[in-house]
């Protein structure tokens, strides 16, 4: 395993801040289906997707308040941190929508996380190589269960698939931000901790257009991406509301245990 000097170390537990809060928000935002989900299994599907974010979530922070030094759980990053302080990309942030609107993000989301994690699985540094592979199984079952979905409803009646298609339109060009690298990338990158991710973009886009095709959809026709600055902390009015939800119990009963 690779010896993270002091640079290092700081440079990762950011870096992992990142990973856990996209995972946390995601869940948070899947969460809202239940009790509303389409049909009962979905219904199910999608509060086990959010559990298995959540779950993701946990190891990545934990990580990162490990390599952090100053003693916080991933609890403590979850619930005492302001808006400001969150990393997470807006993709994850943008209020649920409607069905296919969550299905065409979790789409998004998911095919980007296969690619991510089979590379990240080989990192250098042992406990993160650990993390990715025992994330990428299940992150896997996520990405057949959206994938599926996108088939059935853009090659489904004409509102299904308008609606799919009006998704994938407006979501469109919040992905490249799942793409941002900055100093932190390239020290790391350069460490063997993370892996680049313009070559996963590559693969990642091609595995999205082959799905798309086949149902019957188009990719969206956007050069430009949204550069939200989210992952320096500056977020849309969507992540405040969310927070407050998220984080009201332990704040109302801070120290409370079960």
């Amino acid at each position: 395993m690779v010896e993270l000097d002091t640079e290092v170390r700081i440079a990762l537990s950011k870096y992992l801040l990142r990973l856990g809060d996209d995972r946390l928000i995601l869940g948070h935002r899947l969460s809202e289906w239940c009790g509303h989900g389409p049909i009962v299994e979905e219904d199910i599907a999608l509060a086990n997707i959010a559990l298995d974010c959540l779950g993701h979530a946990v190891n990545y922070l934990t990580l990162a308040g490990e390599l952090e030094g100053k003693g916080r759980s991933a609890d403590d990053l979850a619930y005492w941190r302001d808006e400001r302080e969150f990393r997470n990309c807006e993709l994850v942030e943008l209020p649920r929508g409607d069905f296919g609107f969550t299905i065409a993000r979790q789409f998004i989301f998911d095919l980007f996380s296969v690619s991510f994690l089979e590379e990240l699985k080989s990192s250098a540094y042992q406990p993160l190589a650990g993390a990715a592979h025992k994330a990428l199984g299940e992150v896997r079952y996520h990405a057949r269960h959206s994938t599926q979905w996108i088939l059935r409803l853009g090659d489904g009646t004409e509102e299904s698939h308008a609606r799919v298609q009006t998704a994938l339109d407006d979501l469109w060009t919040y992905t490249g931000e799942l793409f941002y690298m900055d100093e932190l990338d390239t020290l790391l990158i350069s460490r063997g901790v993370v892996p680049d991710l313009k070559p996963i973009k590559q693969k990642w886009l091609a595995a999205v257009q082959e799905v798309i095709g086949n149902a019957t959809l188009a990719l969206p026709d956007v050069t430009q991406f949204m550069a939200s600055g989210c992952r320096a902390g500056r977020h849309s009015e969507a992540l405040g509301p969310l927070l407050a939800e998220m984080q009201i119990l332990p704040r109302s009963h801070p120290g409370a245990s079960w």
